[in-house]
């Protein structure tokens, strides 16, 4: 199962609104989280994260000791000296999320798909956490009974 501990989100999540609220063009924001969608679909879990605007080569997938570490970096757009920007509302630079993965899950089988700005990771419950039938065998032991 996943388990997501990350006490601090919310906090950050302030914190990142607060300084970027008034963001100017070419400022970069500090690491931030990605939302996500997770469940359980049969024998896999299912984790999409939206990172719109990020190229495939961007991302970056890391698990060591079942922490599973997504980072991606969106540039801003390459824009002339002479263009004059009007909003600059959309954030850049370097999110960063992590999930930590139970002991049930096969963290050495993990599919990854990026499409349309949604990054799909597909992870396995491991064999030996799926349930299982235990075959009984046994011996019909009648006894006599001497009397």
């Amino acid at each position: 199962m996943l388990m997501r501990t990350d006490p601090f989100r919310e906090l950050d999540q302030l914190t990142h609104q607060l300084l970027n609220g008034s963001a100017q063009q070419g400022t970069w924001s500090r690491p931030s989280s990605m939302p996500l969608d997770a469940y359980r679909s049969g024998d896999q879990y299912v984790v999409a994260f939206d990172l719109p605007g990020v190229t495939p080569d961007a991302i970056e997938l890391d698990v060591e000791r079942n922490v599973l570490t997504v980072k991606a970096e969106r540039r801003p757009p390459r824009v002339s000296d002479d263009v004059e920007m009007q909003v600059a509302e959309r954030s850049f630079g370097i999110f960063s999320r992590q999930l930590f993965l139970g002991e049930t899950l096969d963290t050495e089988r993990i599919e990854a798909t990026y499409d349309a700005g949604v990054l799909t990771l597909r992870i396995p419950i491991a064999e030996k956490a799926k349930p299982r039938k235990i075959a009984i065998t046994g011996t019909d032991s009648q006894r006599e009974i001497n009397a």
